[in-house]
């Protein structure tokens, strides 16, 4: 079965880098200068940010649905990212290389499966967690540390 991998907008976070920092403390996100390699993984690009890089670290809604599991947490995004647009069935190298928590949602929005895979073994476990017909999508997350990393659709 095939998928669908989905970054975020731009659109919503774009004003974010025209905030000074005390301004952005208020909204509850942080400018960052990345300084390490592989720990800032833009969820608009869906690739690790680079050293010397700014990114925001700002509160997402990725669950943003009327049930018991609506949730927020926080996301990177990189300062000029450009929304990525993975061809179908592709995951991308950012997502590959991490332990990723995979969250398979029903019509209801409700959390009927979970599983945490190494992210190089998404192309076979995407397509075995749609084999079950209530799956409607799925949310990843980065197991380490935990952020949201994309949503899935069936392709």
């Amino acid at each position: 079965m095939t998928f669908q991998i989905h970054a975020l907008s731009p659109d919503p976070f774009k004003p974010l880098f025209a905030l000074t920092n005390e301004e952005l403390k208020q909204t509850r996100a942080s400018r960052l200068i990345v300084d390490t390699k592989h720990t800032h993984p833009c969820r608009v690009s869906l690739a690790d940010a680079e050293i010397g890089e700014t990114v925001i670290l700002t509160n997402f809604t990725h669950q943003p649905a009327e049930s018991p599991y609506q949730a927020t947490h926080a996301i990177f995004v990189r300062e000029h990212a450009e929304q990525a647009f993975p061809e179908v069935g592709v995951v991308p190298e950012a997502i590959q290389t991490r332990l990723i928590s995979i969250r398979a949602f029903d019509n209801k929005h409700h959390l009927i499966d979970a599983d945490v895979v190494d992210g190089s073994y998404l192309n076979t476990a995407i397509p075995a967690t749609f084999e079950n017909p209530k799956v409607v999508y799925m949310h990843l997350h980065n197991a380490r540390p935990g952020c949201f990393a994309a949503r899935v659709s069936r392709a």
